[in-house]
């Protein structure tokens, strides 16, 4: 039994359930313009380092669902992964929006959960041993064993005071698991960090639920949203873990956040759904709903967005 069985996702996700899901995915419904949308990468824009560098609030997609963010002066980056591939296996579509050794003096680091997408054993070695590492309980002696000292653990609705920061771990409807016999042995979250200039919010990976709205409830008011957008195909496999682009749009609804960030798209192919399809079903789904243009950020990698 995992220490956190109780709080994991339902129904969870087993061999059979992988093996179904490849034997049937010809068989899946598939957006009708697949083909090119499959063929979508996100755009790569100039000056995200320049922007770090400087002290104004700002934010970076690095790519997946790694950002960079200058808030209350220092500099943190979440669930990183610079790497080339995922432990070998799934390839980079796209390159990072900064790369590793152009990035600024990097202060916090937030880890979400332990999947290898987000939590990058490689990349991880080569940021900071002097950066502090916020987690959920569990994932402590992972980042220690890779020469990091500096290591926080959180439960979910804790929260840690850095400098001018509050940081706050805040539920997901998720699992964990590195190998067979550790699942759900570690904490799993979201994020949300307080700062003068506003509060952003990381979801990490999430199925839908009410934590949404009561994370908008306790820890708000939220004014960047970073929400994942891909990863959602097949439907009857991903949902239980998974949002949506529609989920994503109505857990910024749910969330009361004043801007929505778009990410976990278009770095890794990790899932069943065309690459370029997660923007295009958010941007119908924000235009069906009359919402305003100017809330919905989906950057390009590297590109400076001001957080004011």
């Amino acid at each position: 039994m995992g220490r956190f069985d109780d709080r994991a996702t339902r129904p969870g996700r087993g061999p059979g359930d992988m093996l179904a899901w490849k034997i049937g995915r010809r068989r899946d419904p598939r957006h009708p313009d697949h083909d090119a949308l499959d063929e979508v990468r996100p755009a790569v824009r100039a000056g995200g380092a320049e922007a770090l560098a400087r002290p104004e609030a700002c934010a970076v997609w690095i790519g997946h669902a790694t950002w960079a963010a200058r808030l209350g002066g220092a500099l943190l980056v979440t669930d990183p992964i610079w790497s080339r591939s995922i432990s070998g296996v799934a390839r980079r579509l796209s390159p990072a929006g900064v790369e590793l050794d152009a990035m600024p003096r990097i202060d916090l680091v937030l880890l979400t959960h332990d999947h290898r997408d987000h939590m990058d054993e490689p990349t991880l070695a080569r940021l900071p041993r002097e950066a502090r590492y916020l987690t959920g309980i569990g994932n402590g002696d992972r980042l220690r064993a890779l020469g990091k000292p500096d290591v926080v653990e959180l439960d979910w609705w804790e929260a840690h005071t850095v400098g001018d920061l509050e940081v706050t771990l805040v539920p997901a409807r998720h699992w964990s698991m590195r190998m067979p016999w550790n699942r759900n042995a570690t904490l799993w979250g979201g994020f949300v960090v307080r700062g003068p200039e506003g509060a952003l919010y990381h979801a990490g990976d999430t199925a839908w639920g009410d934590h949404f709205a009561e994370i908008g409830r306790r820890a708000g008011p939220i004014d960047w949203a970073m929400l994942p957008i891909g990863g959602f195909a097949p439907r009857w496999f991903m949902e239980p873990q998974h949002i949506s682009p529609e989920e994503a749009a109505r857990a910024f609804v749910d969330l009361g956040a004043r801007n929505l960030l778009a990410m976990h798209w278009g770095t890794f192919r990790l899932t069943d759904e065309a690459v370029g399809e997660p923007p295009e079903r958010l941007r119908a789904w924000w235009r069906e709903h009359g919402l305003a243009d100017d809330r919905l950020w989906i950057p390009d990698l590297g590109e400076p967005r001001r957080l004011t």
